[in-house]
């Protein structure tokens, strides 16, 4: 089994694995548009984390990392995945295209966040995004370091891979984060 991490998993696979890949699969964008009540926020105070949308361009790409699991681990962790993608995530397959060459193109799993969910939030303005992410703290950590992280993360990974809303909400956080401005002056 391939599980295909585009959030928190690129840089907090905190389960077992065999193997990890960097690659992209197609016709999705990655967007901020789920409400985060039990990692990066509160029921009172919810984050944005994301979530794939379909995109009306098949050849759209979200960089990710895919990861192989051991056929004696995927129970548990299925069971692990699931709970931890609890708030509203929906499991589905897709075909991931891996960046070595060694690899073809091979189905994964992937857990999607639909609209249909009570914690979808939907589009909204880049700063209205910031705003809620700057103030939203969870379980988990920050807001804002999840979006920090994974800023950092695709740079590191991807680092041609094109991913504006990520990058534009990363810059607008920045641009209010009160820690950063504090460091300033």
């Amino acid at each position: 089994m391939w599980v295909f991490g585009y959030g928190s998993l690129i840089w907090k696979a905190d389960f077992k694995y065999e193997t990890k890949l960097v690659g992209y699969i197609s016709g999705y964008k990655r967007r901020f548009y789920q409400h985060s009540v039990d990692h990066r926020g509160v029921p009172e105070k919810p984050g944005r984390v994301v979530t794939l949308i379909p995109s009306k361009f098949p050849n759209s790409t979200v960089w990710g990392v895919a990861y192989r699991i051991r056929a004696e681990d995927v129970d548990e962790v299925t069971k692990h995945l699931d709970f931890r993608e609890k708030n509203g995530y929906s499991k589905k397959t897709v075909t991931f295209h891996p960046n070595n060459s060694e690899y073809l193109p091979f189905p994964l799993t992937l857990y999607v966040a639909v609209e249909e969910n009570e914690s979808y939030a939907g589009p909204a303005a880049i700063e209205d995004i910031a705003q809620q992410v700057v103030t939203s703290i969870g379980p988990s950590g920050s807001n804002k370091e999840y979006v920090y992280n994974l800023a950092e993360a695709m740079r590191q990974l991807a680092p041609n891979a094109e991913d504006e809303h990520l990058f534009a909400l990363e810059k607008a956080v920045k641009e209010i984060d009160p820690d950063l401005k504090n460091l300033k002056n």
